[in-house]
Formats: structure tokens, sequence, C-alpha cells
């Protein structure tokens, strides 16, 4: 049985993925210790499984049999990832379309420019630390930081039980030992949070949330911020981590991005193809026993989507001449569960680069790139640490300040710059010298 945790998965996922497609379209494999199911290893296979949902494939885990059987650990970590949740990912038909319905309706109060303003705030913010140092950890001091700090001020959330959230997410996401109690931790803080918006509700999406005609009930509203959160942080945390890596590791995308080539965005592509944030999740149930290119799908099987293994499928041929720009890839899945707001994922993602390649002129990996260790678990894909040195850069301590959340959430028109914008620089090393001057690019100066 192929393992899909452990270090020889952490360390290779895409040779995993290779010996996975070897045995099939969709493949047995081995989700956490003690707990099987079936995944796709091709474009096709996870493109078939996500449009035949509902219909021939169901989402809801009640379909589990294992877990009905009581097959599956209590403590196991895939059982928190894949349990059943009163939130619009795990459920299908009516249920499915009214909580979709309130999170779409919310995150419709999102303007994208606002949120720009916002995202370069809070990084600007987080950039001001440890700009004078000369060197940073670009995951733990920035990339794991900025989606909480944005999330946090869209939802009204106060730090104490924003940290509580982030804290216990991280722990799911990366297959905990203590998943159980970091599950139960997870859903306090977020009754919390919706206790506190029913008694003081402001401008923010929880509040939206719990004015929304739905009339979501406490219990909901606990799982429709836990995914919300859940699917805003921990990706969004890998995509700027991955887009940073390779930037500062790939001399040969570096060379197109230099010759004007490719945007942030164009990279940001590239990185959705090829090492997209969420590797294996969104588990699928068949009805009824069937068939998928001669390979047997017992019922009540779960069959993770492998969003990895179908983006870098070898029968695509894809190359540099066809990723930029191509939004066909299932880094955001698709069908009736397709991320809501992918639009606005990519502007959180695309200011963190643009602001640190701005403002940190001459980054260089503090480490040799073979050094680089992945994160451990079954259904992410990112870096521990992306250590990196600059020449140091004083801050006079004017950077630009978001307003207050609600200018993300309910503004018309993007908020003015308070303060004048700090000119692009370049590096003093030459072979890095493109990353001075690759934000002042994308915005046309």
């Amino acid at each position: 049985m192929v393992r899909l945790h452990g270090e020889a998965f952490s360390a290779d996922p895409q040779a995993v993925y290779q010996r996975l497609r070897s045995i099939g379209a969709i493949a047995p494999v081995e989700i956490a210790p003690g707990v099987h199911g079936l995944i796709t290893t091709t474009y096709a296979a996870a493109l078939h499984l996500l449009r035949n949902n509902p219909g021939q494939f169901a989402k809801s885990p009640r379909h589990w049999r294992a877990l009905a059987n009581g097959e599956v650990p209590p403590d196991s970590p895939a059982r928190m990832m894949m349990m059943e949740r009163n939130n619009a990912l795990w459920m299908d038909g009516p249920d499915h379309a009214r909580l979709r319905g309130a999170i779409s309706d919310t995150l419709c109060g999102i303007h994208p420019h606002a949120l720009r303003g916002l995202a370069a705030g809070c990084a600007d913010r987080l950039i001001d630390v440890i700009a004078p140092r000369g060197s940073a950890e670009l995951v733990g001091d920035y990339a794991n930081r900025l989606p909480m700090a944005i999330l946090f001020e869209l939802f009204g959330c106060p730090q104490p039980i924003g940290h509580r959230i982030v804290t216990s997410l991280d722990k799911l996401f990366d297959t905990a030992h203590d998943a159980a109690a970091a599950n139960a931790e997870l859903e306090r803080a977020c009754l919390e949070l919706t206790q506190l918006k029913r008694q003081t509700p402001g401008a923010d999406m929880t509040s939206r949330l719990l004015a929304h005609p739905a009339e979501l009930t406490d219990a909901e509203m606990i799982q429709q911020i836990l995914l919300l959160i859940g699917a805003g942080t921990v990706p969004s945390t890998n995509l700027i981590g991955n887009a940073l890596k390779l930037m500062l590791t790939d001399d040969r995308f570096a060379g197109t991005v230099l010759d004007g080539a490719q945007s942030v965005g164009g990279a940001l592509d590239y990185v959705l193809w090829n090492d997209p944030p969420m590797a294996n999740y969104s588990p699928l149930y068949a009805r009824q026993d069937t068939i998928y290119e001669g390979i047997w799908i017992p019922a009540g099987v779960p069959i993770l989507i492998s969003f990895a293994a179908a983006n870098t499928d070898p029968s695509l041929r894809l190359n540099d001449a066809h990723w930029a720009g191509n939004e066909a890839h299932l880094a955001f899945s698709a069908g009736v569960h397709r991320c809501p707001a992918p639009d606005l994922a990519r502007v959180i993602a695309e200011v963190a680069v643009e602001r640190i390649l701005d403002r940190l002129p001459g980054l260089e990996l503090a480490c040799p790139a073979q050094q680089l260790g992945r994160r451990p678990g079954t259904f992410h894909s990112g870096w521990i640490e992306l250590p990196v040195t600059f020449p140091p850069v004083a801050t006079s301590g004017d950077s630009w300040t978001p307003s207050a959340p609600p200018s993300a959430s309910t503004a018309s028109t993007p908020p003015a710059a308070t303060s004048t914008p700090k000119p692009a620089s370049f590096a003093r090393r030459g072979p890095r010298r493109w990353l001075s001057f690759l934000a002042a690019w994308w915005r046309g100066q």
C-alpha cells in the first residue's frame, strides 16, 4: 500500500504520484496510519469525479463506511480533516446550496481593490519588523503571518481568538498527533467569535454571515468560519511560500521574469500548476460500486482528489509555453465545490510577493536549496522554512497602514494611500537584481 504520509512522502511527493500513476488513474493509498482509501492520479480522473458531484459521487462523509463502522482511529489526523462538518464543503444538494450561498454572498462584500490595500498595509507592517535585520525566515516571519492578519481583520476577529484558531489549524493540516484536541480547541475559538459578533456586530464578514437570510445557527457559524479561515490561511501561506521559493531558487524562471515575459501573476500560475498549496483533499465517495477506466471503485471508500498529481499529469504535456495565464489547473478545485473566491486568494498572494520583493532588494536564500524541507502531511504542500539574507533596510515607521476592516469589506472604490510609496531599489548582487525591480515593473513604474 502506497503511503501518503511519512518522511518519504514529504521529501518527494512527486515521486509518489509517479508511482501511483503506474498503478492506475485511481489508486489505493494509506491516507494516514490505519486509514485507507483511493486517490486520483491523473487530470482526467480528478475532473471526472469533481464534475460528477453531486450525482455519481457524494461529498458527505456520511458515506464513509469505515468511519461509520468505527474503523477509523478516533485520534487520526485523517479523521479530523475528513470528518463530517456542518459546512458547505462537506454537503450535497440543497444543504450545500444554502450554506454556499451564504458564504458567496459574504465574500462578494469584499472589494478586490480595497483588499489589495489592506493586504499591502498588513505586508508592510510585517516587513517593517524584519527589514532592519538583514535576515529573515520568510515562512514564519511573513508568509504564515500575512494571511492570518488579513483574514482576522476581515472577520473582525480579536487577536487572542485568532491566534488560537491558527494554532489549531496548523496542527490539523500538519497531521498532528493531538488532532482531536486541536479540533476541539478550534471549534471553541470559532464559537467565541460567533458569540462576540452576535452581541456586538460590525461591518465584518462574521457579522454579515450572521445577518444573512440563511439564518445560520451557532453550530453552523462555527463550521463556516472554520472553513473560510482554514481555506484562507494555511493554503495562502503555502502559495506565498512556494512562489517565493521558486523565485529564489529557479534561475530558469528568474530569467523569464527579468526578460519581462512574466508578471507576478504569471509566477503564481506556474506555482498553481506545479506546486499547488493544497496537494490532496476534497474526498468524494461513490454512491454505489462503479468502474472508472477498468478500475473498481467500491461505494463508501474515500477518494482523495490529488490536485498536485492532476496538475503535473505528464499526459497534459505542459511546458513553459503553456502554464502562463492558463487557469485550467485544478488548484482551486472544480465543479460545485470549487473555491468560491480564487481571485481574492490571488490578490493576497500577489501583494505578498510584490511587497517583499519591492522592499527587500537583494534577497538571497541563506542555505542551499537542497537543505529546505517540505512541511509534513498528506493534504497540503509547502515549505517548513525559507531562510533569507538581504542588505538591511532602515524603516521610517511611516509604512502604509490599512484602515479598519470595513474598508475591504464594503468600499466601492480603492482606498487612497496615506503616504508616498517607497521607490523600488536594485539588488546589490547581479544574479538576483530582478528581485528589486519586479514589483515596480508590475505596477508599471
